[in-house]
């Protein structure tokens, strides 16, 4: 890519293009293959700010697609020698142990572009290095670039296509990219999108089909194609999704306090990485300091960091602020438990929370895979959250424990009669797990007990993915009583049940402090001193 290709229309058009580690190292991923010599993904998800060249780096590698050794051909024995065959003087000398490369028999590369009118800025840097650059002399006539098709010598081609044409054709692709995809909102182009990523399964196997996603930070709560591809990154970290064939790279800054210029500037570098050789850091600080500019835009663009909805309970910088994975539960340490339980489309959670300084951690959660191929009949293992509570009794000394006892009346009858003498805080003297969430005034004063912590840093967390994710679904809903949390809608897949299981353990800290729990008595610090 290197060697033969250079930069598109732009302000450094026609300049040689150099790669530091940081693309290199995600091209080399992307093309990474296992024993067998078969490719580890299928697609490749690359999330970077505004102004880091990604178009540029998807075009290199569409050319690279229609017209390099990018399939699999076998483990080099050493010395065999790739020579690009346009006589541009490219030489490569393979060692022993590497794999070698082969071109793609009829390639077929399709560029999507968002705009009806437009070709994209993929397709235009693509055009432009088989008409200006080295690799015009790939084609044998010239007429072949053009600007609605690239026609390559041998069969295939390159389109650039927009959400109207691409559900028009038969289906032939062997690579497609997708440049910002974080404005894939519309359902023409979620159509298209599904469409051509369903196209792609036609080809036979020996061509390895696969995409690239090329985008800047989502709009939370837009449900575009790259919030979807996020979620999806999520569920594989959790073990929630049985694909694991996706390459995700997605780089960001994290900043707490906007005002902060030194820390603005580390936050900004960290979000840029290689790019920040061309791009102007004193630029995007005054960005940030614009008052016409919104600060969460600001925030999306150019630190590519998750951002929050409108509507959302707690944000995702305020959530961030109070991250301090440090702080670990230890052994025999006093917490409190808070319970949040469903039985099949919901999920289930556990919570602790030390007494001594609030900080949560996630004791488990269990909730139905998010494989549109999952059982149907699909129900929460009670017995393994049953194992859980169990298990949290016997590592901690629980003061207390809050659970919503609907759907799971029996086992919480079941843990107050193993566990209920023994705690110094109780719900209610006869039944002292029951903390019922559906008493909208106690839960609206949970709730804000809750927010004011985060906010005031009151608590902390260790910042588990799936703790973090319920609590930054959970939509902020006002009501008679005061302010109240739900999912987005009713049959959303966003869960935010460890978000409440959160709240209890919480609250049933705070009643444990007003109790004075873990505090040493009077005697007992005067006999030592004594």
């Amino acid at each position: 890519m290197e060697h033969l290709t250079v930069h598109g229309p732009g302000d450094v058009q026609g300049e040689p293009v150099r790669h530091a580690d940081e693309y290199s190292e995600f091209i080399a991923d992307c093309y990474a293959v296992d024993v067998d010599g078969r490719r580890l993904y299928d697609s490749a998800f690359l999330s970077r700010p505004k102004g880091c060249d990604k178009s540029g780096l998807a075009s290199r590698v569409a050319q690279f697609e229609a017209l390099g050794p990018c399939r699999f051909l076998g483990w080099a024995r050493g010395g065999e020698v790739y020579r690009d065959p346009w006589g541009l003087g490219f030489r490569y000398v393979y060692t022993k142990g590497e794999p070698m490369g082969r071109p793609v028999k009829v390639p077929y590369v399709r560029l999507m572009a968002t705009e009806e009118t437009q070709t994209g800025n993929v397709y235009d840097s693509v055009h432009f290095n088989l008409t200006h650059g080295p690799l015009a002399k790939a084609l044998p006539h010239r007429d072949m670039a053009g600007l609605t098709r690239i026609v390559l010598p041998g069969g295939g081609e390159i389109t650039p296509s927009t959400a109207s044409s691409a559900s028009k054709d038969g289906g032939k692709e062997t690579f497609v990219d997708f440049d910002e995809s974080h404005i894939y909102v519309t359902p023409e182009l979620r159509r298209m999108y599904r469409t051509v990523t369903r196209n792609l399964r036609k080809r036979k196997k020996i061509a390895e089909t696969w995409f690239l996603e090329s985008t800047t930070m989502f709009a939370a709560g837009q449900e575009s194609i790259a919030e979807e591809t996020y979620k999806l990154a999520e569920a594989i970290r959790e073990g929630r999704s049985r694909r694991s064939r996706l390459l995700f790279d997605h780089r960001w800054g994290d900043l707490e306090d906007p005002s902060d210029e030194a820390a603005l500037r580390a936050a900004l570098r960290e979000s840029y990485g290689d790019a920040l050789a061309w791009v102007d850091l004193d630029g995007l600080v005054d960005e940030f300091f614009d008052t016409r500019a919104r600060i969460e835009d600001s925030r999306r663009y150019f630190l590519n960091a998750p951002t929050s909805t409108e509507d959302a309970w707690v944000s995702f910088a305020e959530w961030q602020a109070v991250s301090d994975a440090s702080r670990s539960l230890a052994d025999r340490d006093t917490v409190t438990l808070g319970f949040d339980g469903s039985v099949r489309d919901d999920s289930t959670a556990l919570v602790a929370c030390r007494v001594s300084d609030g900080h949560l951690e996630l004791l488990g959660c269990w909730e139905k895979p998010s494989d549109r191929g999952a059982d149907d009949d699909w129900q929460v293992d009670r017995e393994a959250v049953d194992a859980a509570v169990s298990a949290a009794f016997g590592r901690f000394e629980v003061a207390g424990m809050y659970c919503d006892p609907a759907l799971w009346q029996d086992y919480v009858d079941r843990w107050t009669g193993e566990f209920g003498g023994g705690l110094q805080v109780k719900a209610a003297q006869g039944r002292p797990l029951e903390w019922w969430t559906n008493r909208p005034t106690a839960m609206v004063a949970a709730l804000e007990r809750f927010h004011s912590a985060i906010l005031n840093k009151d608590l902390s967390h260790d910042g588990g993915s799936t703790l973090t994710r319920h609590v930054l679904n959970a939509r902020r809903r006002v009501g008679r009583s005061g302010i109240t949390i739900s999912k987005p809608h009713p049959k959303s897949d966003r869960k935010i049940d460890a978000a409440m299981a959160a709240t209890l353990a919480y609250e049933c800290r705070s009643d444990a402090v007003a109790a004075g729990v873990g505090q040493a008595s009077t005697d007992f610090a005067l006999g030592r001193i004594r």
